[in-house]
């Protein structure tokens, strides 16, 4: 079982920056491809991006490439999402997700989801 405590979230304005953090809890956590999924009001939960266990292969949604960066320490048993340039399209409730492969995760097969943490980001 792993536990999944998202936290950074917050208000910015346009252009700006913002850093998630995902603290997991529980075993094995280094095993796991972890990721990243939004879910803005009215639309479908989506796939934002994903790091395979060792860190060595991400992969981004077209819409967020060359502007968020996923990374993970698997010392500090944690993954982020370095968020800039920053747009209102990208309000939404943010969730941490982690998977057995990094290629499941992105289609969806997510084992443990975190709770959520909202970024809202004004014009």
């Amino acid at each position: 079982q792993v536990q999944l405590v998202e936290s950074g979230g917050g208000l910015v304005q346009a252009g700006g920056s913002l850093r998630l953090s995902c603290a997991a809890s529980g075993r094995s956590f280094s095993s796991y491809a972890m990721g990243w999924f939004r879910q803005a009001p009215g639309k479908e939960r989506e796939f934002v991006a994903a790091i395979t266990w060792t860190g060595g292969s991400t992969v981004y949604t077209d819409s967020v490439k060359g502007r968020f960066t996923i990374s993970r320490d698997n010392a500090k048993n944690t993954v982020y999402l370095q968020m800039n340039s920053l747009k209102p399209e990208d309000t939404a409730v943010y969730y941490c997700a982690a998977s057995s492969s990094r290629i499941v995760l992105q289609r969806g097969g997510v084992t443990y989801w975190g709770q959520g943490t909202q970024v809202t980001v004004s014009s």
